[in-house]
């Protein structure tokens, strides 16, 4: 948290309250000494009750207590105060830091009125002992008024500090809000270059090559370097393939116009259109469950790439008859689940396939929902079918 700016002031005004009720204190105690009389042990006892009472309070001021501790510790500090005023009339200068400690400890509802109280029974401390003068009434009574004006000002400084801490709080976390945003977007942005530069490079290379390919294999009569030729143009188009799976991964699905259903949507059609093109017997289809929370454009993004993966491992090696995307927003976390009928699998010969560095599918699965704070799961049985399921937290848009 950022040091307020008022925190020295509210220091400063804190110490110079504690040396002046030290102070004073030990001036009571040296004018009944100077004094004599037979009350000088009392009031030095007094004085000694009254300053660890202060000090007990002070200490304990930053702990965890109840506003009827600090209302019952106020009252035996005006209960000690009196004990002092009743054996000297030096104890009235003590009524000038009891009127600050009256008003930073209570509401201001109960300060003004108590500081009045404290002002009547210094006037009748002083009054009582040294007999009725102007200056017992005027001295108290300007003290009481510069002690409310100081004291509420006090209350004011501090309620303005802390709704200040408060707004620079919002600041500083608005700020980290937008840095994170612009460095998503400049990630997004830098993400879509490559694609393009992919795509216009490479893509369009590899796919330059096969053409080349098959039209020499048309032209060459010699088998052996037919079946070469084929082979290569082949291999290009195996390589063209994978160059575009890893554009459309580097560009997901739009989600600016439209939700993140219809952009999965999106994608099984567009998927299963490519199954059908390619001669697959696979048929996806997409559903969704619970209602819908709008989420932060990252959460969206990486469910949308882990959905991209999962249907591109169910047609290149799952062989299966039907596969199913489903969405579903379970409260505080939402789930993407892919099951298929396929061939299946061996749990642990892909585990061991992980830690050879194969399998990399499975694995930018993992470590997406990993990034974000999620799991994902498989279970599979050779013949039985593959089902990835993949948890994330839901933290609203």
């Amino acid at each position: 948290m950022q040091p307020s700016a008022l925190r020295p002031v509210f220091t400063s005004l804190r110490v110079g309250l504690h040396v002046l009720v030290v102070g004073l204190t030990i001036f009571v105690v040296a004018r009944a000494a100077l004094a004599g009389g037979e009350q000088v042990v009392a009031t030095a006892i007094l004085a000694i009750a009254f300053i660890g009472t202060y000090v007990v309070g002070v200490v304990t001021a930053h702990q965890v207590v109840t506003p009827w501790m600090r209302a019952g510790w106020l009252v035996m500090l005006l209960g000690l105060w009196l004990g002092l005023s009743a054996l000297t009339p030096d104890a009235a200068f003590l009524a000038f830091p009891l009127f600050f400690l009256e008003l930073h400890v209570l509401p201001a509802r109960y300060g003004v009125p108590l500081v009045a109280l404290t002002f009547i029974l210094s006037v009748w401390s002083t009054t009582s002992h040294l007999g009725f003068a102007a200056g017992s009434i005027v001295g108290p009574f300007i003290a009481a008024g510069v002690a409310i004006i100081i004291g509420l000002g006090y209350r004011a400084m501090a309620v303005e500090s802390r709704e200040r801490q408060a707004l620079i709080l919002d600041l500083l976390a608005t700020r980290e809000e937008l840095a994170a945003a612009s460095r998503e977007a400049g990630t997004l942005a830098e993400r879509e270059r490559i694609a393009r530069e992919i795509h216009d490079t490479v893509a369009q290379g590899l796919s330059s090559i096969q053409l080349l390919l098959h039209a020499a294999e048309r032209d060459v009569d010699d088998a052996p370097t037919r079946d070469k030729l084929r082979l290569a143009r082949e291999t290009a188009a195996e390589n063209l393939q994978e160059t575009r799976r890893f554009i459309r991964e580097l560009t997901p699905p739009a989600l600016d116009s439209q939700t993140l259903p219809a952009a999965l949507r999106r994608l099984t059609e567009a998927t299963s259109e490519q199954a059908r093109q390619s001669g697959s017997r696979t048929r996806i289809s997409f559903t969704t469950s619970g209602e819908p929370l709008p989420l932060p454009m990252s959460i969206e993004a990486t469910l949308l790439r882990i959905a991209q993966g999962s249907l591109s491992n169910v047609l290149k090696h799952a062989d299966a008859a039907r596969a199913e995307l489903t969405l579903s927003y379970l409260g505080d976390e939402v789930a993407l689940d892919v099951v298929d009928d396929g061939v299946g699998f061996e749990p642990t010969i892909v585990d061991a396939a992980h830690a050879d560095g194969e399998s990399f599918g499975l694995r930018a699965i993992r470590q997406r929902a990993e990034r974000l704070g999620g799991t994902a799961d498989v279970e599979s049985t050779p013949g039985g079918g593959t089902a990835l399921s993949v948890r994330i937290p839901a933290v609203p848009a």
